[in-house]
């Protein structure tokens, strides 16, 4: 049994609700992201970069009214006694970049960004405190066109990452619609503005949770299987009901109808004008309802939207870890926020944008065959069997990494066996051997580690491995390049 050492240091540990990314995934999360940044570009937004850290003022509505603003989001104290917060979306940094450079920016300004965000809430499963997301935004314009086209872009972004038709659907809805619907039961205004959210929030579940659990939320409270209760917004059983019923009504077609109670207002009649409006600039441009659909049960969960609202969601079934299918849900989202950037210069400052969660949305596309991981994504591995030829050794990676071709040397001090088990855990398609017979021939061996693999599981005894050489061959050392290129043009997907 092994002492313990308790002058060993540290404990080597994860923080809570954050995780390791391997090179594999971050090389997929690389492949996914530049197919998004190619739609994107392709419907003329530009890229920005903001910093990780804002003055936690600017982020707003997200912070409590506290002493030490740090529920929501992790923040600290500058030299100046000023606070600071990491990012909690991107978002409210553009806000911020839009307001601090309004007179030379273009308007409209059309950016898009890619980058972690980080949330100091309770993580659980799949829900971490530093995640990346994957912005479009439009800023400086009311016309409901720049809403349609944030729903194409979506639409496009997906199936350009091999989502199929039927298998992804991008729900909208506006927030005009519900905030007139409530108006009409009696909850408009600033006095109700926190039972408003929680209104919204509690539809927001629906999909997921179904009415029976809404209507809770809506009322009372919920508790849920776990046993945590959550409180509701505290809405009567009547006004439960006519939020339920115009939801239900508008899901089954009748969105431009009105509410059940057959009553009007601005309000309500605004939202339904804007997503008649999205509705035609859509189908106008070939998408059609099995792409871009009008969802009056979509909510979005943020406070500041102001206008149409969005959701991308994808249909198709996967299987839980207890075996039973499930529907993938929401891999992004957004609307139209019409007031941060006026928090900073005082006047109406139109936007509207959509975002992507980056993660979540890479999960799915494995979950679905989508994303393929390359057969020899390692480097090519020069062994070295006689020390004293290290130069040597060096030269044939130069040379390979010259020609394109990626390489290294062994710089470990193990012998043969171990440099072959490095080469394994490295992913390398072959290897590059040369000990002293070779070295006098003037050749080199080419191991195939893939296609030795392959062959490796058909060959039952050591006399046929011996015999078999699988898949090693040898080659002039003036043929390294080329006889490297035929391997990986084998193993190419």
């Amino acid at each position: 049994m092994a002492k313990s050492n308790k002058s060993a240091g540290p404990e080597a540990r994860l923080p809570k609700g954050f995780q390791d990314t391997p090179a594999e995934d971050i090389r997929a999360t690389d492949r996914m992201l530049a197919t998004i940044r190619e739609v994107y570009e392709r419907y003329g937004f530009e890229p920005l970069e903001s910093p990780a850290i804002e003055y936690s003022d600017a982020l707003g509505k997200f912070l409590p009214d506290q002493d030490r603003p740090n529920a929501g989001v992790f923040s600290f104290q500058d030299d100046d006694e000023q606070w600071m917060s990491l990012r909690y979306d991107l978002t409210a940094p553009l806000a911020r970049y839009v307001a601090e450079n309004f007179e030379r920016l273009p308007k409209p300004f059309r950016r898009y960004a890619v980058g972690p965000v980080w949330r100091n809430e309770k993580p659980g499963p799949g829900r971490f405190r530093q995640f990346m997301q994957f912005d479009a935004d439009t800023v400086g314009t009311d016309n409901i066109a720049a809403d349609a086209e944030i729903c194409m872009l979506a639409a496009d972004a997906l199936e350009a990452l091999g989502i199929r038709r039927g298998d992804y659907l991008i729900r909208v809805n506006d927030r005009k619609v519900l905030d007139g619907a409530l108006e009409l039961i009696e909850l408009g205004g600033e006095a109700n503005a926190k039972k408003r959210l929680g209104v919204l929030r509690a539809i927001d579940k629906l999909d997921r949770l179904g009415e029976a659990a809404v209507r809770q939320l809506l009322g009372r409270g919920r508790t849920d299987d776990s046993g945590d209760f959550t409180p509701g917004a505290g809405l009567t059983a009547e006004q439960a009901d006519s939020v339920l019923g115009l939801v239900t009504q508008a899901a089954q077609g009748m969105a431009h109808a009105g509410p059940l109670t057959g009553k009007n207002n601005a309000t309500l009649a605004a939202g339904l004008a804007e997503l008649a409006a999205i509705e035609r600039l859509v189908r106008a441009a070939g998408f059609a309802e099995d792409r871009i659909l009008i969802e009056p049960s979509v909510v979005r969960g943020l406070e500041y939207y102001t206008g149409p609202v969005f959701e991308a969601e994808l249909s198709f079934e996967v299987k839980n870890e207890d075996g039973h299918s499930v529907r993938f849900g929401s891999v992004g989202g957004g609307g139209r926020y019409d007031g941060l950037v006026e928090r900073f210069l005082g006047s109406k400052v139109p936007a509207t944008g959509f975002s992507i969660g980056v993660s979540r949305l890479q999960t799915a596309l494995a979950a679905l065959g989508s994303t393929k991981r390359a057969a020899a994504s390692g480097p090519v591995v020069v062994l070295v069997l006689d020390k004293a030829e290290l130069p040597r050794y060096q030269n044939m990676a130069q040379c390979l990494r010259q020609a394109g071709v990626r390489a290294e040397m062994y710089l470990g001090t193990a012998g043969i066996k171990a440099q072959m088990k490095y080469a394994d855990k490295r992913g390398a398609p072959c290897v590059v051997i040369q000990g002293g017979d070779e070295r006098a021939k003037g050749e080199v061996q080419i191991k195939d580690l893939i296609e030795g693999a392959k062959a490796a599981a058909s060959i039952k005894d050591a006399k046929a491995w011996r015999e078999g050489r699988p898949a090693q061959f040898s080659v002039p050392e003036a043929n390294l390049i080329a006889a490297v290129r035929d391997v990986l043009a084998r193993h190419k997907d």
